[in-house]
C-alpha cells in the first residue's frame, strides 16, 4: 500500500498509464482481428482496407512502447502475405 505522498502519486500515474496502454493494446488487437476476419471471409478489397487501418495501429503501439517493433513487423508481414495470397 502506498504510504508516502510520492508513492501515492506514482500509484495513480501507474494506474492511469495502465488503463491508457490497455486501451491502445485493445484497439490494436481489434484492428488485427478485423483484418483476419476479412481475410477469412475471402474479400480481398475489404481485407486490404482493414490492413490499411491495422498497419498504423501496430506502428502506433510500437511508438508508444506497448509492443516491440519486431512483433509489429511480424504481424504486418503475415497479414500482408495472406492478403496477397487472397488476391492471387
Amino acid at each position: 500500500m502506498a504510504n508516502t505522498a510520492q508513492s501515492k502519486k506514482r500509484a495513480k500515474q501507474s494506474e492511469r498509464r495502465r488503463r491508457h496502454n490497455a486501451s491502445q493494446r485493445s484497439a490494436m488487437r481489434t484492428a488485427i482481428k478485423k483484418t483476419v476476419s476479412a481475410i477469412s471471409g475471402g474479400d480481398a478489397a475489404a481485407a486490404s482496407a482493414a490492413y490499411a487501418a491495422a498497419a498504423p495501429a501496430l506502428d502506433r503501439a510500437v511508438s508508444k512502447g506497448i509492443i516491440h517493433k519486431n512483433k509489429a513487423a511480424r504481424h504486418k508481414a503475415r497479414l500482408n502475405t495472406k492478403i496477397k495470397a487472397l488476391q492471387a
